[in-house]
């Protein structure tokens, strides 16, 4: 028997607010770790730092399952078109975060055949400073992107990345 007010068991809201609240917080990372940022990658997913505490803990190996890469190391000149290949496959809206100094700008690694940034490549969303970045550099760039998603108008279909790949010769 209903004995309550029903007015004090109704939500109302917009769509686009249910629908980015929902993006939030369930974000499923791609993980695309080469090197040494892989391993504090990994240690992000380990129950000492619970990633799943913000909702991004179904690390898919699928880019058509997963809506944000995390780039962590360097990218060589020939693994550029297979990040690229992944980037392509993912749904939209799709978000990226650059772990290190590698795939921010290339980090120590000033050679023809490492690319200076994952930015060349693919428009990156967050930056993770660091070689290798601490696990909790990590998890603060998962919530600020949280807050760029939450912040986002509800027309934008990729949200944040201010940056565009660059074109040949540019």
């Amino acid at each position: 028997m209903f004995d309550g007010n029903l007015e004090d068991m109704i939500m109302t809201t917009r769509l686009g607010e249910v629908v980015k609240w929902a993006r939030k917080n369930s974000l499923w990372p791609m993980p695309f770790g080469t090197s040494c940022c892989a391993i504090e990658l990994m240690s992000v997913l380990t129950t000492k730092y619970d990633i799943s505490r913000f909702g991004a803990e179904v690390a898919r190996f699928s880019p058509r399952q997963a809506d944000l890469l995390m780039v962590a190391g360097w990218i060589t000149r020939k693994m550029a078109p297979a990040l690229r290949k992944i980037y392509d496959q993912m749904p939209e809206p799709k978000w990226v975060i650059a772990m290190g100094a590698c795939a921010s700008c290339g980090g120590p690694h000033n050679s023809y055949a490492v690319l200076q940034g994952a930015d060349e490549v693919v428009p990156v969303d967050m930056y993770v400073p660091g070689c290798p970045p601490r696990p909790e550099a990590v998890i603060d760039a998962v919530i600020k992107l949280q807050e760029r998603i939450s912040r986002a108008s509800g027309d934008e279909t990729r949200q944040g990345a201010a940056l565009a790949p660059r074109q040949e010769g540019a």
